[in-house]
Protein backbone atom coordinates (compact mmCIF):
# COMPACT_ATOMS: atom_id res chain seq x y z
CA UNK A 1 0.00 0.00 0.00
CA UNK A 2 1.07 3.59 -0.58
CA UNK A 3 2.68 5.49 2.26
CA UNK A 4 0.27 7.75 4.12
CA UNK A 5 1.73 10.98 5.52
CA UNK A 6 0.55 10.89 9.11
CA UNK A 7 2.54 14.03 9.93
CA UNK A 8 -0.01 16.04 7.95
CA UNK A 9 -3.08 14.58 9.63
CA UNK A 10 -5.82 16.82 10.99
CA UNK A 11 -5.96 20.55 11.58
CA UNK A 12 -4.91 21.49 8.08
CA UNK A 13 -6.94 24.58 8.65
CA UNK A 14 -9.78 25.82 6.52
CA UNK A 15 -7.69 28.81 5.45
CA UNK A 16 -5.29 26.34 3.82
CA UNK A 17 -8.05 24.99 1.55
CA UNK A 18 -9.60 26.70 -1.45
CA UNK A 19 -13.25 25.66 -1.55
CA UNK A 20 -13.93 27.26 -4.92
CA UNK A 21 -16.56 25.57 -7.06
CA UNK A 22 -17.67 25.92 -10.64
CA UNK A 23 -21.16 27.03 -11.54
CA UNK A 24 -20.89 30.71 -10.54
CA UNK A 25 -23.12 31.65 -13.44
CA UNK A 26 -25.31 34.19 -11.61
CA UNK A 27 -22.30 36.15 -10.34
CA UNK A 28 -20.70 36.28 -13.77
CA UNK A 29 -23.96 37.23 -15.49
CA UNK A 30 -24.39 40.13 -13.07
CA UNK A 31 -20.79 41.24 -13.62
CA UNK A 32 -21.27 41.31 -17.41
CA UNK A 33 -24.84 42.67 -17.21
CA UNK A 34 -26.13 39.62 -19.07
CA UNK A 35 -28.96 37.21 -18.53
CA UNK A 36 -27.74 33.91 -16.99
CA UNK A 37 -28.99 32.13 -20.13
CA UNK A 38 -26.42 34.08 -22.15
CA UNK A 39 -23.50 32.64 -20.17
CA UNK A 40 -21.85 29.45 -21.43
CA UNK A 41 -21.09 27.69 -18.16
CA UNK A 42 -18.50 25.03 -18.84
CA UNK A 43 -17.25 25.18 -15.24
CA UNK A 44 -20.11 23.14 -13.73
CA UNK A 45 -20.65 19.66 -15.10
CA UNK A 46 -24.42 19.74 -15.61
CA UNK A 47 -25.98 18.37 -18.76
CA UNK A 48 -26.79 21.37 -21.02
CA UNK A 49 -30.37 20.38 -21.89
CA UNK A 50 -33.63 21.60 -20.43
CA UNK A 51 -34.93 19.20 -17.77
CA UNK A 52 -37.57 16.69 -18.90
CA UNK A 53 -41.06 18.17 -19.23
CA UNK A 54 -42.18 15.76 -16.51
CA UNK A 55 -40.25 17.80 -13.94
CA UNK A 56 -41.88 21.04 -15.02
CA UNK A 57 -45.31 19.42 -14.85
CA UNK A 58 -44.61 18.18 -11.32
CA UNK A 59 -43.45 21.61 -10.13
CA UNK A 60 -46.40 23.40 -11.72
CA UNK A 61 -48.81 20.90 -10.15
CA UNK A 62 -47.25 21.43 -6.72
CA UNK A 63 -47.80 25.17 -7.11
CA UNK A 64 -51.35 24.92 -8.46
CA UNK A 65 -52.48 22.53 -5.73
CA UNK A 66 -50.64 24.55 -3.06
CA UNK A 67 -48.90 21.37 -1.96
CA UNK A 68 -46.01 23.42 -0.62
CA UNK A 69 -48.25 24.71 2.20
CA UNK A 70 -47.61 21.51 4.13
CA UNK A 71 -44.47 20.26 5.81
CA UNK A 72 -42.73 17.59 3.70
CA UNK A 73 -42.86 13.97 4.80
CA UNK A 74 -40.48 13.79 7.75
CA UNK A 75 -38.93 10.38 7.07
CA UNK A 76 -39.15 10.69 3.28
CA UNK A 77 -40.62 7.19 3.12
CA UNK A 78 -42.32 7.64 -0.28
CA UNK A 79 -39.11 8.81 -1.92
CA UNK A 80 -37.02 6.15 -0.19
CA UNK A 81 -39.35 3.42 -1.43
CA UNK A 82 -39.11 4.66 -5.02
CA UNK A 83 -35.30 4.84 -4.85
CA UNK A 84 -35.24 1.38 -3.30
CA UNK A 85 -37.38 -0.07 -6.07
CA UNK A 86 -35.23 1.65 -8.69
CA UNK A 87 -31.97 0.16 -7.35
CA UNK A 88 -33.44 -3.03 -5.84
CA UNK A 89 -32.26 -1.92 -2.40
CA UNK A 90 -34.08 -2.03 0.96
CA UNK A 91 -35.47 1.50 1.65
CA UNK A 92 -34.01 1.27 5.18
CA UNK A 93 -30.58 1.46 3.52
CA UNK A 94 -31.38 4.71 1.71
CA UNK A 95 -31.26 8.31 2.92
CA UNK A 96 -32.27 11.12 0.52
CA UNK A 97 -30.56 14.46 1.02
CA UNK A 98 -30.51 18.11 0.09
CA UNK A 99 -28.16 17.43 -2.80
CA UNK A 100 -25.07 15.24 -2.66
CA UNK A 101 -23.28 18.01 -0.72
CA UNK A 102 -25.40 17.51 2.40
CA UNK A 103 -24.75 13.79 2.29
CA UNK A 104 -21.02 14.36 1.83
CA UNK A 105 -21.14 16.41 5.03
CA UNK A 106 -22.74 13.50 6.90
CA UNK A 107 -20.28 11.07 5.32
CA UNK A 108 -17.59 13.27 6.86
CA UNK A 109 -19.29 12.80 10.21
CA UNK A 110 -19.13 9.03 9.81
CA UNK A 111 -15.51 9.23 8.67
CA UNK A 112 -14.57 11.29 11.74
CA UNK A 113 -15.66 8.38 13.96
CA UNK A 114 -13.78 5.78 11.93
CA UNK A 115 -10.24 7.15 11.98
CA UNK A 116 -7.93 8.85 9.50
CA UNK A 117 -9.30 9.60 6.03
CA UNK A 118 -7.46 9.64 2.75
CA UNK A 119 -8.60 11.75 -0.20
CA UNK A 120 -7.18 10.62 -3.58
CA UNK A 121 -6.12 13.86 -5.18
CA UNK A 122 -6.62 15.97 -7.17
CA UNK A 123 -10.17 15.45 -5.90
CA UNK A 124 -13.44 17.15 -5.06
CA UNK A 125 -12.85 19.89 -2.45
CA UNK A 126 -16.12 19.19 -0.60
CA UNK A 127 -14.60 16.09 0.98
CA UNK A 128 -12.09 18.31 2.75
CA UNK A 129 -14.84 20.73 3.78
CA UNK A 130 -16.94 17.94 5.26
CA UNK A 131 -14.03 16.50 7.22
CA UNK A 132 -13.16 19.93 8.58
CA UNK A 133 -16.75 20.28 9.79
CA UNK A 134 -16.17 17.39 12.19
CA UNK A 135 -12.50 18.11 12.98
CA UNK A 136 -11.61 14.80 11.35
CA UNK A 137 -8.10 13.56 10.56
CA UNK A 138 -7.27 13.36 6.88
CA UNK A 139 -4.54 13.59 4.29
CA UNK A 140 -4.13 13.30 0.52
CA UNK A 141 -2.78 10.57 -1.73
CA UNK A 142 -1.65 11.77 -5.14
CA UNK A 143 -3.12 10.14 -8.23
CA UNK A 144 -1.00 9.74 -11.39
CA UNK A 145 -1.43 12.66 -13.79
CA UNK A 146 -1.30 10.49 -16.88
CA UNK A 147 -3.61 7.61 -17.69
CA UNK A 148 -4.62 5.37 -20.57
CA UNK A 149 -7.38 6.15 -23.06
CA UNK A 150 -9.44 3.05 -22.24
CA UNK A 151 -12.07 2.81 -19.51
CA UNK A 152 -12.80 1.48 -16.94
CA UNK A 153 -9.42 1.49 -15.24
CA UNK A 154 -7.98 -0.21 -12.19
CA UNK A 155 -7.98 2.06 -9.16
CA UNK A 156 -4.28 2.99 -9.02
CA UNK A 157 -3.52 3.62 -5.33
CA UNK A 158 -3.98 1.81 -1.99
CA UNK A 159 -3.13 4.33 0.72
CA UNK A 160 -2.69 3.26 4.33
CA UNK A 161 -5.54 4.83 6.28
CA UNK A 162 -8.86 3.96 7.90
CA UNK A 163 -11.29 5.71 5.55
CA UNK A 164 -10.96 6.00 1.79
CA UNK A 165 -12.92 8.51 -0.30
CA UNK A 166 -13.52 7.43 -3.91
CA UNK A 167 -15.13 9.38 -6.74
CA UNK A 168 -16.37 7.34 -9.70
CA UNK A 169 -15.94 8.69 -12.30
CA UNK A 170 -13.21 10.74 -10.72
CA UNK A 171 -13.53 14.49 -10.46
CA UNK A 172 -11.69 16.32 -12.03
CA UNK A 173 -9.88 13.75 -14.21
CA UNK A 174 -12.94 11.92 -15.58
CA UNK A 175 -11.42 8.47 -15.02
CA UNK A 176 -13.91 5.62 -14.62
CA UNK A 177 -12.77 3.07 -12.04
CA UNK A 178 -13.26 -0.66 -12.48
CA UNK A 179 -15.76 -2.20 -10.04
CA UNK A 180 -13.62 -5.31 -9.48
CA UNK A 181 -10.61 -3.29 -8.38
CA UNK A 182 -12.81 -1.22 -6.06
CA UNK A 183 -14.30 -4.31 -4.40
CA UNK A 184 -10.79 -5.51 -3.55
CA UNK A 185 -10.18 -2.15 -1.88
CA UNK A 186 -13.40 -2.41 0.14
CA UNK A 187 -11.93 -5.26 2.16
CA UNK A 188 -8.96 -3.18 3.32
CA UNK A 189 -10.66 -0.19 5.03
CA UNK A 190 -12.93 0.49 7.99
CA UNK A 191 -15.04 2.74 5.76
CA UNK A 192 -15.19 3.45 2.03
CA UNK A 193 -17.21 6.41 0.75
CA UNK A 194 -17.90 6.26 -2.99
CA UNK A 195 -19.28 9.36 -4.68
CA UNK A 196 -21.10 8.34 -7.88
CA UNK A 197 -22.58 11.77 -8.66
CA UNK A 198 -21.55 11.60 -12.34
CA UNK A 199 -21.92 7.86 -12.91
CA UNK A 200 -25.38 7.98 -14.52
CA UNK A 201 -24.09 10.55 -17.02
CA UNK A 202 -21.15 8.35 -17.97
CA UNK A 203 -21.57 5.90 -20.88
CA UNK A 204 -21.33 2.33 -19.51
CA UNK A 205 -20.85 3.83 -16.06
CA UNK A 206 -23.62 1.96 -14.27
CA UNK A 207 -21.78 -1.33 -14.83
CA UNK A 208 -19.15 -0.05 -12.37
CA UNK A 209 -21.58 1.11 -9.67
CA UNK A 210 -20.91 -0.12 -6.14
CA UNK A 211 -24.57 0.12 -5.12
CA UNK A 212 -25.14 -3.67 -5.39
CA UNK A 213 -22.14 -4.19 -3.09
CA UNK A 214 -23.81 -2.25 -0.26
CA UNK A 215 -25.80 -5.45 0.41
CA UNK A 216 -22.53 -7.26 1.08
CA UNK A 217 -20.33 -4.65 2.77
CA UNK A 218 -21.48 -2.66 5.83
CA UNK A 219 -18.41 -0.44 5.51
CA UNK A 220 -19.54 0.99 2.15
CA UNK A 221 -21.47 4.22 1.56
CA UNK A 222 -22.47 5.23 -1.99
CA UNK A 223 -23.60 8.76 -2.82
CA UNK A 224 -25.75 9.56 -5.87
CA UNK A 225 -27.08 12.81 -7.35
CA UNK A 226 -30.01 13.59 -9.64
CA UNK A 227 -28.92 17.22 -9.94
CA UNK A 228 -26.35 16.83 -12.69
CA UNK A 229 -28.12 14.21 -14.78
CA UNK A 230 -31.37 16.17 -15.10
CA UNK A 231 -29.95 19.73 -14.87
CA UNK A 232 -31.90 20.59 -11.72
CA UNK A 233 -29.14 22.04 -9.53
CA UNK A 234 -31.53 24.47 -7.85
CA UNK A 235 -33.79 21.69 -6.56
CA UNK A 236 -30.96 20.02 -4.56
CA UNK A 237 -31.63 16.30 -4.66
CA UNK A 238 -29.37 13.35 -3.92
CA UNK A 239 -29.30 10.18 -1.84
CA UNK A 240 -26.91 7.86 -0.08
CA UNK A 241 -27.04 4.06 0.16
CA UNK A 242 -25.41 2.07 2.92
CA UNK A 243 -25.76 0.60 6.41
CA UNK A 244 -29.25 1.26 7.83
CA UNK A 245 -27.73 1.54 11.31
CA UNK A 246 -25.45 4.38 10.23
CA UNK A 247 -28.12 6.22 8.24
CA UNK A 248 -30.70 6.08 11.04
CA UNK A 249 -28.22 7.79 13.38
CA UNK A 250 -27.60 10.53 10.81
CA UNK A 251 -31.31 11.05 10.31
CA UNK A 252 -31.82 11.64 14.04
CA UNK A 253 -29.14 14.32 14.12
CA UNK A 254 -29.85 16.26 10.93
CA UNK A 255 -32.43 18.96 10.16
CA UNK A 256 -36.07 17.82 10.51
CA UNK A 257 -37.01 18.64 6.90
CA UNK A 258 -33.85 18.49 4.73
CA UNK A 259 -35.76 18.26 1.42
CA UNK A 260 -38.47 20.60 0.18
CA UNK A 261 -41.71 19.32 -1.32
CA UNK A 262 -40.69 20.23 -4.89
CA UNK A 263 -37.51 18.15 -4.75
CA UNK A 264 -39.36 15.19 -3.19
CA UNK A 265 -42.07 15.18 -5.87
CA UNK A 266 -39.50 15.53 -8.66
CA UNK A 267 -37.43 12.62 -7.33
CA UNK A 268 -40.44 10.35 -7.02
CA UNK A 269 -41.63 11.06 -10.56
CA UNK A 270 -38.20 10.78 -12.18
CA UNK A 271 -37.25 7.46 -10.62
CA UNK A 272 -40.68 5.85 -10.89
CA UNK A 273 -40.76 6.46 -14.65
CA UNK A 274 -38.12 3.99 -15.85
CA UNK A 275 -38.91 4.47 -19.53
CA UNK A 276 -38.28 8.22 -19.28
CA UNK A 277 -35.12 7.60 -17.25
CA UNK A 278 -33.72 5.12 -19.77
CA UNK A 279 -34.56 7.33 -22.75
CA UNK A 280 -33.01 10.34 -21.05
CA UNK A 281 -29.78 8.59 -20.06
CA UNK A 282 -29.46 7.08 -23.56
CA UNK A 283 -29.71 10.59 -25.01
CA UNK A 284 -27.10 11.85 -22.54
CA UNK A 285 -24.67 9.02 -23.28
CA UNK A 286 -24.92 9.62 -27.04
CA UNK A 287 -24.27 13.31 -26.43
CA UNK A 288 -21.22 12.59 -24.23
CA UNK A 289 -19.65 10.24 -26.77
CA UNK A 290 -20.26 12.56 -29.73
CA UNK A 291 -19.30 15.88 -28.17
CA UNK A 292 -16.34 14.55 -26.21
CA UNK A 293 -14.67 13.38 -29.41
CA UNK A 294 -15.53 16.55 -31.32
CA UNK A 295 -14.33 18.96 -28.64
CA UNK A 296 -11.18 16.95 -27.99
CA UNK A 297 -10.28 17.03 -31.67
CA UNK A 298 -10.83 20.78 -31.86
CA UNK A 299 -8.79 21.65 -28.76
CA UNK A 300 -5.99 19.24 -29.71
CA UNK A 301 -5.20 21.62 -32.57
CA UNK A 302 -3.88 24.17 -30.04
CA UNK A 303 -0.12 24.22 -29.68
CA UNK A 304 1.27 23.49 -26.19
CA UNK A 305 -2.09 22.25 -24.94
CA UNK A 306 -2.80 18.66 -23.91
CA UNK A 307 -6.36 17.34 -23.78
CA UNK A 308 -6.64 14.51 -21.27
CA UNK A 309 -8.98 11.65 -22.07
CA UNK A 310 -12.14 11.25 -19.99
CA UNK A 311 -14.99 8.76 -19.63
CA UNK A 312 -17.63 11.37 -18.87
CA UNK A 313 -18.95 14.87 -19.61
CA UNK A 314 -15.93 16.80 -18.32
CA UNK A 315 -12.20 16.59 -18.97
CA UNK A 316 -8.92 18.27 -18.07
CA UNK A 317 -6.71 20.36 -20.28
CA UNK A 318 -3.06 20.97 -19.44
CA UNK A 319 -0.97 23.80 -20.82
CA UNK A 320 2.78 24.35 -20.76
CA UNK A 321 2.02 27.83 -19.46
CA UNK A 322 -0.41 29.41 -17.00
CA UNK A 323 -4.04 29.42 -18.16
CA UNK A 324 -5.00 32.37 -15.95
CA UNK A 325 -5.05 34.89 -18.79
CA UNK A 326 -7.00 32.47 -21.00
CA UNK A 327 -9.63 31.98 -18.30
CA UNK A 328 -9.89 35.74 -17.77
CA UNK A 329 -10.31 36.28 -21.53
CA UNK A 330 -13.08 33.67 -21.66
CA UNK A 331 -14.88 35.20 -18.67
CA UNK A 332 -15.08 38.54 -20.47
CA UNK A 333 -16.66 36.66 -23.38
CA UNK A 334 -19.29 35.17 -21.07
CA UNK A 335 -17.68 31.71 -20.99
CA UNK A 336 -16.78 29.92 -17.76
CA UNK A 337 -14.34 27.04 -17.42
CA UNK A 338 -13.06 25.60 -14.16
CA UNK A 339 -9.65 26.79 -13.06
CA UNK A 340 -7.84 24.09 -11.09
CA UNK A 341 -5.90 25.95 -8.43
CA UNK A 342 -8.27 24.62 -5.78
CA UNK A 343 -7.49 21.01 -6.68
CA UNK A 344 -4.60 19.48 -4.75
CA UNK A 345 -1.57 18.69 -6.96
CA UNK A 346 -2.89 20.81 -9.86
CA UNK A 347 -2.08 24.44 -10.59
CA UNK A 348 -2.79 27.35 -12.95
CA UNK A 349 -1.60 25.29 -15.95
CA UNK A 350 -4.68 23.08 -15.66
CA UNK A 351 -8.38 23.65 -16.28
CA UNK A 352 -11.50 21.49 -16.34
CA UNK A 353 -14.01 21.83 -19.16
CA UNK A 354 -17.56 20.50 -19.25
CA UNK A 355 -19.28 19.57 -22.48
CA UNK A 356 -22.06 21.74 -23.91
CA UNK A 357 -24.44 21.55 -26.86
CA UNK A 358 -22.74 21.48 -30.27
CA UNK A 359 -23.71 25.13 -30.82
CA UNK A 360 -22.06 26.23 -27.59
CA UNK A 361 -19.14 23.82 -27.98
CA UNK A 362 -18.30 25.55 -31.26
CA UNK A 363 -18.25 28.92 -29.50
CA UNK A 364 -16.31 27.47 -26.58
CA UNK A 365 -13.60 25.91 -28.75
CA UNK A 366 -13.32 28.97 -30.99
CA UNK A 367 -12.83 31.31 -28.05
CA UNK A 368 -10.37 28.98 -26.30
CA UNK A 369 -8.37 28.93 -29.53
CA UNK A 370 -8.59 32.73 -29.70
CA UNK A 371 -7.43 33.02 -26.09
CA UNK A 372 -4.12 31.42 -27.07
CA UNK A 373 -3.60 34.00 -29.81
CA UNK A 374 -3.75 36.95 -27.43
Amino acid sequence: MDKFNTNNLNNKGIKDINFKHGGNILTQAKKLNLLPSKIIDSSASLVPFKPPKLILDVLISEIKTLGFRYYPERNLNSLREIIGEFHQINPDNILPGNGASELITWAGYEASKSGASCIPSPGFVDYERSLNCWNASFDYSELPKNWSNSFPQTFPIKPICDVLWITNPHNPTGQLWDKKSLEIILKKYKLVICDEAFLAITPNGEKESLIPLTKKYDNLLVIRSLTKLFNIAGLRLGYIIGSSEKLKKWNIKRDPWPLNSFAIKAGIELLSNKILYEEWTSKIHDWVNTEKNWVSNELSKIKNLKVHNSSTNFFLIESKFSLSSNIHYLEKKGILIRECNSFRFLNEKWARISLQTRKNNKILCREIQNSFKK
